[in-house]
């Protein structure tokens, strides 16, 4: 027998501005579940996420949370604004027996101490602290949007990590592919107003809302030929000369009211690249190039070779220096030593991670025409703003709207849109899958494979990465970056890991090969080991038995000598396998050693 639900919204019904967003929307949440709500941009999905959590009110339907169950909810821009600290914002959402120490160990996993203050605080804090804060009580029922926002790549695999180890029932919004698939059950589509549920998980959503779409698309034909059978009998049938058939009158007129009622599935973005003459065969090339800002090195003796058609992907935690090697490969940052080489008749046009060129009072029109003009050059032909501004899903009516009264995906296609409308054959994306709809990332996705020019892309979205990139360059850390071959998948299996997070800066020295330590405790100015370090010691030798584990498995398989004659890409999968259970064994082993020499030394 099925559980009764914590929490389930039925018919929810919403108008904002005189338009219908939602129309009998349905959302049921029992214990343990994970659904993925997915939707266009614009299509209510955080609305509907505000209803459920009850910060919104809806105009129709019913809401009902099960009383005993606790709820956390992730706005997408939260406010802490009443809190002194961090940690005062995280420790005032758990509940009476909550654990104190747990909201410790989510904001430094998280990479924050607990002690900023949140008046300064970047967007990306302010987000990491409330997902502390939601996380924390561990609630019965978890309210997620867009969680992996403002997230890099080891915080948003640490993320996923975390949620799966979680008994709560989650609903999750987020354009990130891996982290849905991985994580869901469950899909509920919201399209149109309505939602439509998928007992799978998210990787099974895309193919069978395309038979949905398929599916209306043959239903509206076989509407359309009914209602001109019937317009056919009322000119030229023999009873209509004599007399009007009333009820079938009727009939005809119900069949042009369904018609216009009908609500087509939302238009897809038209996205076409502007593009510009052939470049040389030469793109850029690095020669033991470095860079450093005072005593921290950003990139030390780097080099490589990107070829016209190059797809590459640039990947590292936060702070890393990624987009200090954009501006290194690209030329617009000189080297402190080493050598850049730029190719012949390069045009490039960035995509900025900031969108900083977007300024939040100018219209919408003269972002993508930049003013004084109505029409806009794309591949050297002219079109007018109005129908390049429809490609990317935007009315005409919005062209004179300020871009900041425009939504974060709104203006990530604007910043597309102008990117792509400059001649070019050189793409540099920073984060170009910022607040991009899943349909959007497919053309975007698309449009990258395509494009006949030479494409560089710093993003932290996994699946991504895999599309697209034909290369991807690591941040190993200390300014040592690596160069793989392949998209993200194929980097991990060869370096056995993925992205790691930055070590923080100690601000006394260390010796080489040693984790920096943690700042020393400024109430008491005595250093203490962190609840993170408390827990890896007590962790890893566990870890480490299961690794020594897999790695005697692993062995004792390729231990048969008729594997590799059998099946040589078994054989080869295991080999790779071996490499990185051995990797991540002596990764662990070192982590316990020096942690174990951190707790003497503190102990003595």
């Amino acid at each position: 027998m099925a559980a009764a639900p914590l929490l389930s919204l039925q018919n929810i019904q919403l108008t904002f501005g005189g338009t219908r967003l939602l129309e009998g929307a349905e959302l049921i949440v029992s214990p343990g579940q994970r659904i993925a709500l997915v939707g266009r941009n614009g299509s209510g999905k955080s609305t509907l996420l505000k209803i459920a959590a009850g910060d919104v009110q809806h105009d129709g339907g019913v809401r009902f949370l099960e009383p005993s169950a606790t709820l956390r909810y992730l706005p997408q821009e939260p406010d802490l604004s009443a809190y002194l600290t961090t940690l005062d914002y995280v420790e005032a959402g758990l509940g009476p027996g909550d654990d104190l120490y747990r909201a410790q160990y989510l904001l430094e996993s998280l990479g924050l101490t607990g002690a900023e203050n949140p008046k300064n605080l970047s967007g990306g804090e302010g987000r990491r602290a409330a997902l502390a804060r939601v996380l924390a009580p561990k609630p019965d029922i978890l309210l997620l949007d867009e969680p992996t926002n403002h997230l890099d790549l080891p915080a948003i695999e640490w993320l996923q990590e975390e949620l799966s180890s979680m008994r709560s029932a989650m609903v999750l919004i987020s354009h990130d592919r891996r982290f849905l698939s991985d994580l869901t059950r469950a899909t509920v589509w919201l399209d149109r107003g309505v939602t439509r549920r998928l007992d799978k998980g998210f990787g099974a959503f895309e193919a069978w809302r395309d038979e949905v779409l398929e599916e209306e698309e043959r239903d509206r034909h076989k509407l359309d030929r009914q209602i001109v059978r019937e317009e056919h009998w009322l000119r030229y049938g023999v009873t209509a000369r004599r007399k009007r058939n009333v009820g079938r009158l009727e009939r005809l007129s119900g069949l042009r009211q369904s018609r216009r009622e009908q609500r087509r599935a939302t238009g897809s973005v038209n996205m076409q690249v502007s593009e510009g003459r052939t470049s040389g065969a030469l793109v850029t090339e690095a020669e033991n190039i470095s860079k450093s800002y005072g005593d921290r090195v950003i990139v030390n003796e780097f080099s490589t070779r990107i070829l016209r058609g190059d797809r590459i992907g640039i990947v590292g935690p936060n702070g890393a220096g990624k987009t200090t090697l954009i501006n290194l490969l690209t030329g617009s940052l000189p080297p402190d030593s080493g050598t850049i080489k730029l190719g012949a008749a390069l045009e490039m046009a960035m995509l900025d991670q900031g969108r900083a060129k977007l300024q939040p009072e100018t219209r919408l029109k003269d972002a993508l025409t930049g003013g004084g003009s109505d029409t806009i050059q794309i591949n050297g032909e002219p079109r007018h703003v109005i129908g390049y501004m429809k490609d990317f899903l935007f009315t005409p009516e919005q062209a004179n709207t300020p871009i900041g009264k425009l939504s974060g995906g709104e203006r990530a296609r604007v910043a597309l849109a102008r990117a792509l409308s400059l001649p070019s054959n050189f793409l540099v994306l920073d984060e170009p899958t910022n607040d991009l709809d899943l349909e959007t990332l497919d053309l975007l996705e698309e449009m990258v494979s395509d494009y006949a020019g030479t494409v560089v892309v710093v993003s932290h979205d996994r699946d991504f990465l895999d599309r697209v990139a034909t290369a991807i360059i690591i941040a190993e850390g200390d300014g040592v970056w690596t160069e793989y071959a392949g998209g993200y998948s194929d980097m991990v299996i060869q370096r056995g890991a993925g992205v790691s997070a930055r070590a923080p800066v100690a601000k006394s020295a260390h010796r080489p090969g040693k984790t920096a330590l943690a700042p020393v405790t400024a109430a008491t100015g005595k250093r203490k080991l962190s609840f993170k370090e408390r827990h890896a010691l007590e962790t890893l030798p566990k870890d480490i038995e299961k690794l020594e584990a897999e790695i005697k498995a692993i062995n004792q398989t390729l231990n048969d000598p008729k594997l590799y004659a059998r099946d040589p890409n078994a054989f080869a999968e295991k080999s790779k396998a071996l490499a990185a259970a051995e990797q991540r064994r002596s990764a662990a082993e070192q982590q316990w050693l020096e942690l174990e020499e951190l707790r003497e030394a503190l102990e003595g």
